[in-house]
């Protein structure tokens, strides 16, 4: 190991990608090293940055010998930029170490070592993203800058226009549109330090813009009239929890003037929906195959959002409840399935009401199911768990808690974001009798 600085500088093979992305080698004295932008195969010049014990944290000095699997990253920004992570790796190399990390985490963390399970690629490996979200800040002189957040320094942003090629098409193009088109101070957009903008496909090339953050001003309409790909605008003020929409195309005003309020605002219904929707029905699809919803099978939908598992179940015969805090998501669950018996409120605290149930459906946020739904679903078992994840460690977690009444019996992968490190997971657990 030698010396630069304070740093200590070493040649490395980067062995696999790990997760949060960072490619995984070992230093001279065995230790793990997680170092950015490694590809597997690589042969490295590395800084130890980061001396954490019993690992450390590695910068890329120079690549000496790339693996076969490293590519040139496509986009302009990648290597400032901190909305994708592996995009220096071929595409097939980005599955194979989504399944390593899924089963890497099942494996340590849930006592289940079955090997990878399979990865199911996204049909658009780019432009796959029908939402986006970017952050504009107003810096001191009328200087503006609008995009993702920097890879090198916490909290910067990084000014990124249209060639980002994680949006669609029709995003990215209205994208440039707005930023031409916002004036000087970005004076059409309301006031405010930083906003966040975000981008929805709205189909037929058209978007919808949503403004969190700001307080009142700018011109929605004049904005609209200068973008003709925006169909409508939305702004959530800073300091309230419901977003109106300001300006809209081919649509009449509210009795009274002023602003209309809508059931399916942004933020609610419409959050749940995952932005890639070409590997999301796939993921849907293959729930669907799993739950094996038939006349007379009690199915309870946890963490159902508006009710995409439920309302599928319930048009093939089931007895479903389904269980959503979010009120906007429960209301337009109630309208689009009246036969949904859907409950508002906290997992915590109704599923206990609804159980016994032949499936439950487990789709949690990242931070997984809590304890309690964990002690919940141990005293009065389902014959079958049908635990679709974000996140494998927590998913490992949580199948350790729920291992003495319950057995994995099958998981697959799904790759709803090409380019990044993140994964999601369905996994069944049968109880075990």
């Amino acid at each position: 190991m030698a010396l630069t600085g304070t740093l200590a500088t070493e040649t490395v093979r980067a062995e696999s990608i790990a997760a949060g992305g960072r490619a995984l080698a070992r230093t001279s004295d065995g230790r793990a090293c997680f170092i950015p932008r490694g590809a597997p195969g690589d042969l490295l010049e590395i800084e130890v940055s980061r001396d954490r014990g019993s690992w450390t944290e590695g910068r890329i000095v120079r690549v000496l010998e790339p693996g076969r699997d490293r590519r040139r990253a496509p986009c302009p920004y990648y290597d400032r930029c901190g909305g994708c992570a592996l995009q220096h790796v071929e595409y097939e190399a980005q599955r194979s170490a989504k399944g390593g990390i899924v089963a890497d985490a099942l494996r340590r963390l849930g006592g289940w070592d079955a090997g990878a399970p399979d990865v199911v690629a996204s049909p658009l490996e780019w432009r796959y993203r029908s939402r986006i979200t970017f952050t504009l800040r107003r810096l001191p002189g009328g200087r503006i800058v609008a995009g993702l957040y920097a890879r090198s320094a916490r909290g910067r942003v990084l000014d990124v226009d249209g060639r980002c090629l994680l949006p669609y098409a029709s995003i990215a193009s209205a994208w440039d549109s707005l930023r031409s088109a916002w004036g000087g101070g970005a004076r059409l957009l309301p006031a405010g330090k930083e906003l966040r903008l975000t981008l929805r496909d709205a189909g037929a090339e058209r978007v919808v813009l949503v403004v969190r953050g700001g307080s009142s001003g700018g011109d929605a309409e004049a904005l609209l009239e200068a973008v003709p790909a925006l169909t409508a605008i939305w702004h959530r003020r800073r300091g309230t929890d419901r977003a109106v929409r300001v300006a809209a195309r081919a649509a009449s005003p509210p009795a009274g003037g002023g602003e209309r309020e809508d059931p399916d605002a942004f933020e609610g219904a419409n959050a749940f929906s995952q932005v890639n929707r070409e590997a999301a029905e796939l993921l849907g699809r293959h729930v669907r195959d799993v739950v094996r919803a038939g006349p007379g099978l009690r199915v309870v939908d946890a963490y159902a959002g508006d009710g995409v598992y439920a309302r599928s179940a319930a048009a093939e015969g089931a007895d479903v409840a389904a269980i959503e805090r979010e009120p906007e998501a429960v209301r337009r669950g109630r309208r689009l399935a009246p036969r949904v018996d859907f409950r508002e409120g906290d997992v915590e605290a109704l599923l206990a009401r609804l159980l016994p149930a032949d499936v439950v459906v487990l789709n949690p946020p990242r931070a997984g199911i809590s304890a309690r739904v964990a002690e919940v679903l141990l005293e009065r078992p389902p014959a079958r768990l049908v635990y679709a994840s974000c996140d494998p460690a927590t998913l490992g977690r949580d199948m350790a808690r729920l291992g003495a009444r319950f057995r994995a019996t099958s998981a697959r992968a799904f790759d709803l974001f090409p380019q990044t490190a993140h994964v999601e997971t369905v996994v069944e657990l049968c109880a075990i009798t």
